[in-house]
């Protein structure tokens, strides 16, 4: 009988199982940020994958996004996993006066999606979430209307309906705030919600809510915007994604879209073409938000597309 060769086993094949994650940081620009960061990763096993940094001259800040990827046990035998990762990391945060974050990457964050009467970014959302565009779990959607209850429901999430009466806008916030921690909700999107929030919920949820606007900021506000638009004879229609803070609509803005319109346009198609924009400003926003890309800067951000 023919002795057979042993089969070779190529390096792939031996190689450990990998986890993904990604850092984010800002700090006071100076030299050795970068190699002490590309360091740290070599010296924990860390592979990187894609790295982004900005320096804003105006602000003296710096700015870098890297996705790296680690062997699920480390050099020294022992498990290589996130806590590990952020627990070596400090002393590097603490030396550069870093404000950063280490996640995991891929993991779909938990979002509470905020809606009243107009429904298309909603739906919208609700079908990117399904189709796997968006890597976001909506964990529960918000409302002080019933209109869409049965939409939600056919996407199996679940609905709350919580009134804001005028007298009783503490007592609904609070329980929105409730819904949020018992579902560990990581970010809230304003769907055309059409309720100011409190100063007292912006702080809470500070960094942590996205807002949808119907125009570029700042432009037409109030109500009927794209009547108003229609009136003073517009030639783009626009939509701007940003950040929520007690200040009504001037929240980092994150996303801005812009479409063409011209002197034939009536009020019904500057409406439809608006829902449009508005989808697409606020998806991207989102999207980038659960994937770590966006760093604030003041009253700006760093967006890492």
């Amino acid at each position: 009988m023919t002795e057979q060769p042993a089969p070779v086993v190529g390096s792939a094949a031996l190689a450990a199982p990998t986890s993904s994650y990604v850092l984010t940081l800002s700090c006071p620009d100076k030299q050795g940020i970068v190699h002490a960061v590309s360091s740290f990763l070599f010296m924990t096993g860390g592979n990187i994958e894609d790295s982004q940094q900005f320096g804003d001259a105006d602000t003296g800040l710096f700015f870098m996004r890297v996705g790296f990827s680690v062997e699920s046990t480390g050099q020294d035998g022992e498990p290589t996993g996130l806590d590990k990762l952020r627990a070596s990391f400090a002393a590097i945060g603490e030396a550069f006066r870093m404000d950063w974050q280490i996640h995991r990457a891929g993991e779909r964050m938990r979002v509470a999606i905020l809606v009243s009467k107009f429904g298309h970014c909603l739906n919208d959302l609700l079908f990117r979430s399904r189709s796997g565009a968006l890597p976001v779990e909506i964990a529960a959607v918000v409302s002080n209307h019933t209109d869409f209850r049965e939409l939600t429901a056919s996407y199996g999430v679940p609905f709350h309906h919580i009134p804001v009466p005028k007298d009783g806008k503490a007592q609904a916030e609070q329980r929105f705030l409730d819904l949020v921690a018992e579902e560990d909700v990581e970010l809230v999107v304003l769907a055309r919600y059409m309720q100011v929030l409190s100063d007292d919920l912006c702080k809470k949820l500070s960094g942590r809510i996205i807002n949808i606007h119907h125009s570029f900021l700042p432009s037409f506000k109030g109500a009927k915007p794209y009547h108003q638009a229609h009136a003073r004879g517009v030639k783009l229609i626009g939509a701007t994604a940003h950040y929520v803070t007690a200040d009504l609509d001037e929240g980092p803005i994150i996303e801005q879209e812009v479409e063409r319109v011209t002197h034939a346009a009536t009020p019904a198609q500057l409406v439809a073409t608006g829902r449009d924009v508005e989808c697409q400003a606020l998806a991207r926003a989102v999207k980038w938000h659960a994937e770590h890309r966006i760093l604030l800067n003041g009253r700006r951000t760093v967006v890492f597309a």
